[in-house]
């Protein structure tokens, strides 16, 4: 059976892995190994994604990260992406989302900084505030590792994946969100396609790193 991380896991639920089109993750070749710095979600493994010294090297054959990076300081991303490297296999490959920031500057710009212009799974709106410097809401109710320390656009994501060793990746943007598909080997853009069609939501274009 493969195995993959689901690093910054949450809750345990179907809806930790359904935001994606990931399905493909809750079949039975696939075992689910949960990683989080809050003990209280009850993870298989408690700790950092910028330390994950608890999970042997080259022992997953993939990484789903969803809503994560974004959390670190900027400095701190590659230390996080280096990680995400060491414990795959060398053909494994990381499933990452996260905000676009591109996207909701154009809310900002349209002085819309406090609106709603989503609603979360848990019933809360969400502003482009909330999603520049992590969820208020969670933040003003003791969660403070909700706060948001950096930000993305579909080219500098791309760039820290190679920075940090993954030698290809295929991203797309929808609905104010950055998908990206990474690998550890070279990959054709015919299995990048593969990967983006079982993993990415549906429709929408990638684009390649």
């Amino acid at each position: 059976m493969k195995k993959f991380l689901h690093v910054g896991c949450g809750g345990k639920s179907d809806h930790d892995t359904a935001v994606i089109n990931a399905t493909e993750f809750r079949s039975s070749d696939w075992h689910e190994v949960r990683l989080d710095i809050d003990p209280s979600v009850r993870p298989d493994i408690i700790g950092s994604m910028t330390d994950m010294s608890l999970v042997e090297t080259q022992s997953m054959d993939a990484i789903l990260s969803r809503h994560n990076l974004e959390h670190l300081y900027a400095h701190e991303v590659n230390k996080a992406l280096m990680e995400f490297v060491r414990v795959l296999k060398p053909n494994g490959f990381a499933i990452i989302s996260c905000p676009d920031i591109q996207a909701i500057a154009k809310f900002i710009e349209d002085d819309k900084l406090t609106d709603a212009i989503y609603i979360a799974p848990s019933g809360h709106p969400i502003s482009p505030l909330d999603v520049v410097f992590g969820w208020g809401f969670g933040i003003e109710n003791g969660r403070t590792y909700m706060a948001h320390k950096t930000a993305f656009t579909m080219s500098v994501l791309n760039r820290r994946l190679s920075e940090a060793g993954f030698q290809t990746s295929a991203g797309m943007r929808k609905n104010m969100e950055l998908f990206t598909v990474a690998t550890i080997a070279h990959t054709s853009p015919e299995d990048l396609n593969v990967l983006a069609y079982k993993f990415f939501p549906l429709g929408g274009k990638p684009e390649y790193g």
